[in-house]
């Protein structure tokens, strides 16, 4: 992909939804390859990066915003939602830097990590598939949210690079456990015969050309007590 893949997404017949990221598209995997699902160029005002869909097939994706690694100013994104039918349109704006996003098992929340304000934020998801009733679900002390995932239980677990962890948080900002990792923690997923084996994505820095020089990327593990939620 010469446009780096970033997030990725299951459509509820088991096809892969994947970001391409630098160009700024919504791609599908198909029998004869990868088919373009959306252009996004012209609402995502920088690179796209992580996404999460929800069983009526529909895509949640967020972007930088800003040239986050050749020095651009920060500044709020917006989060486009496409249909199952390509169309895409904004859903929420003034967001720092949306990362890694969530949608409950009954499909009436979504949470999504801001990294530029270390902070989770929910919304309420009409049928429709518009988010209103904007609200701060943890704001975190001394962490950045990259990827995050959601548990049984109702907590999230959360990938924060800076702080070299990946830490359970409860709505209301409790951090319940912390897995510590040696190199940055950028996503983390539950899966397993049980659902409670956590994967870490970790490397030793997120900046492209860094990290292609490096190639120190890992997938770690860690057992856990409770289990991945539902699929949303």
């Amino acid at each position: 992909m010469p446009g780096h893949p970033s997030g990725l997404g299951w459509t509820p017949d088991g096809r892969l939804f994947v970001v391409s990221m630098e160009d700024r598209r919504l791609l599908r995997l198909d029998p004869g390859g990868l088919a373009e699902v959306a252009d996004l160029s012209r609402l995502a005002s920088f690179h796209c990066n992580d996404m999460v869909v929800d069983r009526q097939g529909r895509a949640y994706i967020g972007n930088f915003g800003f040239d986050l690694y050749y020095g651009g100013e920060p500044k709020p994104a917006v989060v486009v939602l496409v249909e199952p039918d390509g169309r895409a349109r904004v859903v929420a704006d003034d967001i720092m830097f949306p990362n890694g996003t969530v949608i409950t098992p009954d499909g009436r929340t979504m949470i999504i990590g801001e990294s530029f304000a270390a902070r989770l934020t929910a919304f309420d998801v009409q049928p429709d598939g518009s988010l209103t009733n904007r609200r701060v679900w943890a704001t975190l002390d001394g962490a950045v949210p990259d990827g995050i995932f959601l548990d049984a239980e109702g907590a999230i677990w959360v990938a924060s690079p800076i702080s070299h962890e990946v830490l359970r948080v409860r709505e209301g900002g409790e951090v319940t456990h912390r897995a510590r990792v040696e190199k940055q923690a950028f996503a983390c997923m539950l899966g397993g015969p049980a659902r409670r084996t956590l994967f870490i994505c970790t490397a030793s820095d997120g900046h492209p050309e860094k990290s292609r020089a490096a190639r120190d990327g890992r997938i770690e593990v860690v057992d856990v007590d409770a289990p991945g939620a539902g699929l949303p």
